[in-house]
Order: C-alpha cells, then structure tokens, then sequence
C-alpha cells in the first residue's frame, strides 16, 4: 500500500534526451510510512531496494516510448 502511494513522490529530471526518473523522495516516503504506521527501520531498510527496481523499470518503459 505505501509503494502504491509513492506514486506522486518521484524526482525526475528532462535532459536533452527526455524525461528520466531518479528516485522517490525518500524524507516524504519515509514520512509516509510513518503515517501509516508502518516501523520506520523496516521502511528505511526496504524502501531503497523497492525504489531501485522502480526506477529501473519506469526508466526502461520511458526508454522504449522514445524508441
């Protein structure tokens, strides 16, 4: 449920090249947890894997669009 709501919390950047995703914003990722009362160490040690298969994928899918 908090991966799905980290939707909105994404940092991009446009080179030249288009658009790229970079990561979440992990302060509002890990603020988000903790409303949701997930346990800040388990966000913290998880969050950052889970980010990082994200941004490989939606990269990859941007990728192919430009294709």
């Amino acid at each position: 449920d908090l991966v799905l709501r980290l939707g909105g919390q994404l940092r991009m950047v446009s080179p030249a090249g288009g658009a790229m995703v970079l990561g979440w914003d992990m302060a509002a990722a890990l603020a988000m947890a903790r409303a949701l009362g997930v346990d800040p160490l388990i966000a913290a040690e998880c969050l950052p894997e889970i980010e990082a298969g994200m941004v490989r994928r939606i990269n990859e899918q941007m990728e192919a669009g430009r294709g």
